[in-house]
């Protein structure tokens, strides 16, 4: 399943996948991971989900955040969730890049059972309608 949590800049995106990512943590049965560019929520997350930082892997576009994502599933059978802020800053704003990638994650989500989130800095308006079949928005 993947879900997106979707705004503006300021409109408290990041703050809804803290809360989501700790919730998380308390609820699953294996391992929560969360991806971010840069290490801005070293402090937020608690010490009990995995923090990743795209920086330190080179991550840049969509092709290879899948294959990272992809690779963390692949890595761990255990991961029940993978959190994911600032998903337009990792794979560009391309918003036709990010359908595309959002359909293969939501293929990857169901083959592995992981639960995919993804905060979104954009309005929803800018949004193409194909991502309504594959994602449900918060």
């Amino acid at each position: 399943m993947i879900t997106l949590i979707i705004g503006n800049k300021g409109s408290g995106k990041t703050k809804k996948l803290i809360q989501q990512a700790n919730e998380a943590v308390e609820k699953s049965n294996g391992n929560v991971v969360v991806v971010e560019k840069g290490t801005k929520l070293t402090y937020d997350i608690t010490h009990k989900a995995r923090l990743i930082d795209t920086d330190q892997y080179g991550i840049k576009g969509f092709d290879s955040f899948y294959g990272f994502i992809s690779g963390i599933c692949a890595g761990n059978y255990d991961v029940t969730d993978i959190l994911i802020d600032s998903t337009l800053k990792i794979g560009g704003r391309d918003m036709n890049a990010l359908a595309d990638f959002l359909e293969k994650a939501s293929k990857l989500a169901e083959q592995t059972e992981t639960r995919l989130t993804f905060s979104v800095s954009a309005d929803e308006s800018e949004l193409p309608a194909s991502i309504n079949a594959v994602a449900q928005k918060v």
